[in-house]
């Protein structure tokens, strides 16, 4: 059983988007004449001006609302041990709020959207990782209520509510990268230096790491299978010829994937995004228009696109994989247990993957290094007490979408037991970690010259008040 604390911090969920640091940031101004304040800025919504912490463009942060993120911090284990300790966290916790819906109003300018179905698949993951934690849902239920939340529904609508906003942080970043808009920032070695012991404070012992390239072999269907898939979706395609107005309807009633229950919404896509046969067939209609049937290795689909923007389209599809039984487990493990032997007698690893690596899984053939601790479950039993460069016997990864597990052939390239840091084996993560943080604070800084920011709450005015 988890320690109540720690139970607390997983129902309640991340209190911040933003990445802990190696060196704080500070936010600058609190206050910038760039734009005029909203009218009636001492009243928003009419609430007093004590409850408001601060303002943002058109947007409020309550005091309540930073009490609540602090008090997640703290059981997140954020450490608080006098009343200036709290003082700095609340100050800390603001910027950083601040910073995020800064990020979250310049995603929307840059009309930067996340799909529906993307988030809802990260609270179902989410929400499946803390129920793990309890031996019953009625305990889970109990946590909750505890933490605050009434039902199971409200805290799904929170979580929802961060994981979108977290993802419009990182898309907004993604397209000014991509957009020239971010440049980059230099580090000198003398900062790596200065930042290593506060590096080794925060990240902790190393812990043990292990490296493999791999080639996943997919558990395929039938020839008879594919036939009635393809079957199954001619017939909705002749159904959507007659009612091309019910498309939403029939993905509802027949895809089979996560995006069934928002009528096949896919959301907006950039190219490359999906697997090369969807994304010429997405990209190549206009508006309104439903594809002819499409085969991928997901199984066939139709597509209707509708919206487009430059470089971004918004579309919708209907899915029909082909079903998989126990024979075809039984063949890909035969394949898999085939390529180890063909690899371990010589053969080439980069001619065997472009020939069986399954690329529609979204798996890497190469994994440089990956803390042993966060493997799944099948790799760590795999990999356990195998040696530097040994090729690993053929082991079943589950394939959640496809219902069916897929079979892994692996060879173990890097291996580093468990122990201190050197300044030598940090360098690229302080270097990577301290450019990140530059850029985004360049970019937040000069977000702020733009945007009517007013901080209203000061944290060390309350040091004498009962907390």
């Amino acid at each position: 059983m988890m320690p109540r604390i720690a139970v607390r911090a997983l129902v309640t969920g991340a209190a911040l988007a933003a990445a802990p640091s190696f060196v704080h940031a500070q936010t600058g101004a609190r206050t910038t004449g760039a734009a005029k304040p909203p009218a009636a800025s001492d009243s928003v919504k009419g609430l007093p001006l004590d409850g408001i912490a601060a303002i943002i463009g058109d947007q409020v942060i309550l005091v309540s609302e930073v009490v609540t993120a602090v008090n997640q911090a703290r059981a997140g284990g954020a450490k608080v041990e006098s009343a200036k300790d709290l003082a700095r966290l609340e100050k800390d916790v603001l910027d950083q709020m601040i910073d995020a819906e800064l990020l979250v109003q310049k995603a929307k300018d840059e009309k930067v959207e996340v799909a529906d179905a993307e988030i809802a698949s990260a609270v179902d993951e989410r929400e499946k990782k803390i129920r793990g934690q309890f031996k019953s849902d009625a305990e889970f239920r109990t946590a909750l209520k505890e933490a605050g939340m009434g039902s199971l529904e409200e805290w799904r609508k929170l979580e929802g509510d961060q994981v979108k906003r977290s993802k419009l942080q990182q898309g907004v970043m993604q397209k000014l990268q991509r957009d020239g808009k971010v440049t980059s920032v230099n580090v000198s070695e003398a900062e790596i230096a200065e930042a290593f012991s506060v590096f080794k404070l925060r990240v902790g012992p190393k812990e043990a790491r292990v490296g493999l390239r791999q080639i996943v072999v997919a558990t395929k269907p039938s020839d008879d299978s594919k036939k009635r898939a393809k079957s199954k979706i001619d017939s909705l395609y002749a159904e959507l010829m007659k009612r091309p107005e019910d498309f939403e309807l029939i993905a509802k009633r027949e895809s089979m994937d996560g995006t069934r229950e928002l009528g096949g919404d896919l959301g907006w896509n950039r190219r490359g995004r999906m697997v090369p046969e969807f994304d010429r067939v997405m990209f190549s209609l206009n508006p309104g228009v439903i594809s002819p049937v499409v085969e991928t290795a997901f199984g066939f689909h139709i597509i209707r696109v509708d919206r487009v923007q430059p470089a971004e389209v918004k579309a919708r599809h209907i899915l029909i994989r082909p079903q998989l039984d126990s024979a075809d487990e039984r063949r890909a493990k035969l394949l898999a247990d085939s390529i180890a032997v063909a690899w371990r007698a010589g053969g080439s690893f980069d001619s065997l993957s472009v020939k069986f690596h399954d690329n529609a899984s979204g798996e890497d053939k190469t994994i440089p290094e990956f803390p042993r601790s966060e493997l799944p479950e099948p790799y760590r039993n795999a990999l356990e007490g195998k040696t530097l460069n040994e090729i690993v016997d053929a082991f079943a990864v589950p394939d959640p979408a496809a219902g069916v597990n897929k079979f892994v052939v692996a060879q173990v390239t890097f291996l580093d037991d468990a122990g201190e840091w050197t300044l030598a084996e940090a360098r690229d993560r302080i270097r990577e970690q301290l450019s990140e943080e530059r850029k985004m604070r360049r970019l937040i800084d000069n977000l702020k010259k733009k945007t009517y920011v007013s901080v209203r709450y000061d944290p060390d005015k309350q040091l004498g008040s009962d907390r």
